[in-house]
């Protein structure tokens, strides 16, 4: 499953069921609770990462990926738009970007 088909699949579940979808069930409590959400799955990964557990830190991982999906849906900003944004910086280094954003 690539990202583009999993943000698809959390954009169609904006209108599902609230009682049979998980990801309908974050998307109605708005993009404050989805961001909140994000945060608590990125820190789980952080801890995995420092443990060294790879197969944990796999899981947690897949989370993150997914809540971040969640988020961006719940603010309606589309993967796309990320994904443009990160073709826009391909080629400039990390440090070069960084600095082009200003204080």
């Amino acid at each position: 499953m690539t990202l583009q088909e999993l943000a698809d699949i959390i954009a169609a579940r904006k209108d599902a069921d609230r009682d049979s979808s998980w990801t309908a069930q974050l998307l109605a409590k708005g993009p404050e609770k989805c961001a909140e959400k994000f945060g608590e799955e990125a820190i789980e990964a952080i801890i995995e990462a420092v443990k060294g557990d790879k197969t944990a830190l796999t899981s947690e991982a897949a989370d993150v990926l997914y809540h971040l999906l969640v988020m961006l849906a719940a603010s309606d900003v589309p993967l796309e738009d990320v994904m443009a944004e990160l073709a826009k910086r391909q080629g400039i280094s990390g440090i070069a970007e960084k600095a082009s954003r200003g204080a």
